[in-house]
């Protein structure tokens, strides 16, 4: 795998062509799959971050955020 491991880096790593008269962003196949897991991250955090906000808004208790009890939905996987 790629030394790249930053975001900074997988960014200033990308290089430019233009083909057809267009300007096209070019990533090496190991860059563009952390930038995809680095992505998938940012949006992980933030779905815990809001579930957490729904909890507290609810003062703790998890049916009143909306939150289901897994013995409910533990049988849909």
């Amino acid at each position: 795998m790629n030394e790249v491991t930053t975001l900074s880096e997988v960014l200033t790593s990308v290089q430019f062509l233009t083909a057809g008269g267009r300007r096209l962003a070019v990533l090496d196949a190991d860059e563009w799959e952390e930038l995809a897991e680095w992505l998938e991250a940012i949006e992980d955090i933030q779905t815990a971050r809001a579930a957490l906000e729904q909890l507290r808004a609810a003062e703790g208790d998890p049916e009143a955020a909306g939150w289901l009890r897994w013995e409910d939905v533990q049988h849909e996987l």
